[in-house]
């Protein structure tokens, strides 16, 4: 999910909505959610100021390829719980249940999920957008398995392979 899509989801608010506070367009909006714009850190801290937030730069080491394609597809699961936070957060727990049962040495981070999927939504959506190492890790034991239907999970590797392809 691109920052400008994570900050909407987050903040609940429309793409006229985040616009009209920031003193820009909805279709300039769109764009940056699109990627046919890219916004400035200066843009950024703007949009984020508009709906009471604060812009932060942090620098991470290099996203692997796996981590990459990790993040396009929690950024899938992302919008889902934008959709429907209730059904991705029961699905959520009973996955990481049901880990826990068939994983007991993966105890830690199982625990570790139960944690956040407690917390808000907005929890939930820093950590499956966060490329620090420590979320990266959480992702690879993902509680989202099932959020996505075969064929939509299939759009988004097919969709990283075109946009990442070098």
């Amino acid at each position: 999910m691109n920052p400008v899509s994570a900050l909407r989801c987050r903040t609940g608010t429309t793409q006229a909505e985040l616009a009209r506070r920031a003193g820009t367009s909805q279709p300039t909006v769109a764009a940056y959610e699109a990627g046919k714009k890219s916004p400035t850190l200066r843009t950024l801290a703007r949009l984020a100021g508009a709906v009471g937030l604060e812009a932060v730069v942090d620098f991470v080491p290099p996203l692997t390829r796996e981590d990459r394609r990790s993040l396009a597809l929690h950024a899938a699961i992302a919008k889902r719980l934008c959709e429907d936070p209730d059904g991705v957060r029961r699905r959520a727990r009973t996955n990481v249940e049901r880990m826990t049962r068939v994983h007991p040495h993966a105890r830690a981070v199982l625990d570790e999920w139960r944690e956040i999927l407690d917390g808000s939504p907005e929890d939930i959506l820093q950590v499956l957008a966060d490329p620090r190492p420590h979320a990266r890790e959480l992702r690879h034991v993902t509680a989202f398995a099932g959020v996505l239907t075969a064929a939509e999970r299939a759009r988004v590797y097919s969709e990283f392979r075109r946009e990442k392809a070098w």
